[in-house]
């Protein structure tokens, strides 16, 4: 894969380059023809971003991450890039796959057409609270719910907005 590496506030370092080459080398084996890639790799005060865009075999794949730790940035980036690049590819096969047979009933998670529910996945950051200040932190704001880490028991626990306008808590056992 020709890959072209670019530094942002980052002294240029040819062990990334080498990395990062060679990680996007095993998506050659995903992919059925030569793709592009170009990768930004950049620095904020201690925020390690990665970006990268693969074009080609039909596809325009992007990829971006922010972490404490380039390397592991590069590779988060890679990791949400190899899901989107198998989905894609499983939806190319499915087109194929379905013409002159009608439709095709089978989607994603194995359910009906029908019955897809499409789910967005959102990444929070919790910190720890006592439950008493995770009902004033909700009462400020218009939220169904807040997930938090209970202070005292040091588990994960979600707080949540009941239609009656009282709160519900969710613990582990």
């Amino acid at each position: 894969m020709q890959t072209s590496v670019t530094f942002k506030n980052l002294d240029p370092s040819d062990h990334l380059k080498s990395y990062v080459s060679n990680k996007l080398n095993k998506f050659d084996k995903l992919l059925d023809n030569p793709a592009e890639a170009s990768v930004v790799l950049s620095v904020e005060k201690i925020r390690h971003t990665a970006e990268i865009t693969i074009t080609g075999d039909r596809l325009n794949i992007n990829g971006r991450e922010e972490t404490g730790d380039m390397y592991s940035a590069i590779d988060m980036a890679l990791d949400k890039m190899e899901k989107q690049i198998k989905k894609s590819k499983q939806k190319m096969k499915n087109k194929r796959g379905s013409k002159g047979k009608g439709r095709n009933k089978s989607v994603d998670h194995g359910m009906p057409d029908d019955d897809y529910t499409r789910i967005e996945v959102e990444s929070i950051e919790y910190k720890p609270m006592d439950v008493e200040e995770a009902v004033m932190q909700m009462e400020l704001v218009d939220d169904a719910f807040m997930v938090f880490t209970n202070a005292r028991s040091e588990r994960v626990n979600v707080l949540y907005r009941k239609k009656d306008g009282h709160f519900g808590l969710i613990q582990p056992e």
